[in-house]
């Protein structure tokens, strides 16, 4: 009977579009925090963020009715990018499902949510964040592999998402990848890094990865120690991606994500220093919600770096203009980024 639930529950999940679903145990989870004490003893000064991650791993302390974890993967290297946007924010957040209430993959991870429950299950998740390190729960199912630059590859590359449930039913149903392992000589992901956050194979410096600095971090950024080395990013960072020979021709742009054409055309530097406050959080913050409205001035900030970094001298008006800005973060970047200029040109 487990086993034919555990198929009927994988089926169920294909019929509403993933790719790939498997079962693990809950004490699979555990493995997870091994690997976490690594990454803290590799870099020390991460502890304070990742000590809350250990509660992915022992799951049943916070979940004790829960058994299993149904762990789906769903490949989002299928959309239209605009091509401007490329280089400047991370492919993944401009096609998130996640808060997407438009989009098919949203929708879908509603209807097969609705399946579990009407099934009888308990169930547990975390829509935005995950409910445990999907990453590792999905190797542990056997959906596909974790590579040297840190991101789950399944045979459509490291384009894809991952969703995971709690459930009150002991199943497992696993599989095995067949995928090949990074060539032992290939360092393209850790050469590629600006800031060296990947330190070596199968890690990353939270503090220095520029997606971190774009979004949750980055709130002194004439004093950050990487400013230089953020480029032309204001959101996220695809380089160790990109470089990457296991996603070469892996995107395929076939579909369009909903809104995004929109959203595009009101997002380049120049649009973003000039862009009203409440735009930027009634519009802009609630597709790229890893900046909270609190601190929407990161995007202001974010973008007189990046035109610091590649500069040209069409930018110097809207620099200007940012001094007189009415956040002070925002003032103190552009009057740095002026006085950088003029003492560099």
């Amino acid at each position: 009977m487990g086993n034919d639930f555990a198929e009927r529950i994988k089926q169920a999940a294909l019929s509403f579009g993933y790719d790939k679903c498997r079962i693990i145990k809950i004490e699979d989870m555990r493995g997870y925090a091994e690997k976490l004490s690594e990454r803290i003893e590799t870099f020390p000064e991460v502890k304070p963020f990742f000590q809350g991650f250990f509660n992915f791993a022992f799951l049943d302390e916070k979940y004790p009715w829960a058994k299993s974890v149904v762990v789906c993967v769903r490949h989002y290297g299928k959309y239209h990018l605009p091509q401007h946007l490329k280089g400047l924010i991370a492919k993944y957040y401009l096609v998130d499902s996640r808060m997407e209430e438009k989009s098919l993959d949203y929708q879908d991870s509603i209807r097969f949510e609705k399946y579990l429950i009407s099934s009888g299950l308990t169930i547990a998740s975390n829509r935005k964040f995950g409910i445990t390190s999907l990453r590792w729960a999905a190797m542990k199912a056997g959906l596909g592999t974790i590579r040297k630059n840190n991101f789950f590859y399944t045979e459509k590359g490291s384009w894809v998402s991952l969703e995971a449930w709690l459930i009150d039913k002991e199943l497992e149903i696993k599989d095995q990848s067949n995928l090949k392992n990074c060539p032992e000589n290939c360092n393209l992901c850790t050469k590629a890094c600006p800031t060296k956050s990947l330190k070596s194979p199968f890690s990353m410096n939270r503090l220095s990865c520029i997606s971190c600095i774009t979004t949750w971090d980055g709130r002194d950024m004439p004093n950050e120690k990487y400013r230089k080395q953020v480029g032309g990013w204001i959101y996220g960072c695809d380089i160790c991606q990109d470089v990457c020979p296991h996603n070469r021709n892996k995107w395929i742009e076939t579909y369009t994500f909903p809104g995004l054409s929109d959203i595009g055309e009101m997002i380049s530097l120049e649009k973003v220093l000039e862009m009203d406050y409440n735009i930027l959080c009634n519009v802009i913050q609630p597709k790229f919600w890893y900046i909270e409205k609190e601190n929407i001035w990161k995007w202001k900030v974010n973008a007189i770096n990046a035109m610091l970094n590649n500069w040209e001298e069409i930018y110097r008006p809207y620099i200007k203009s940012a001094t007189i800005d009415e956040v002070e973060m925002v003032r103190d970047m552009a009057k740095y980024a002026l006085k950088t200029i003029e003492t560099t040109l």
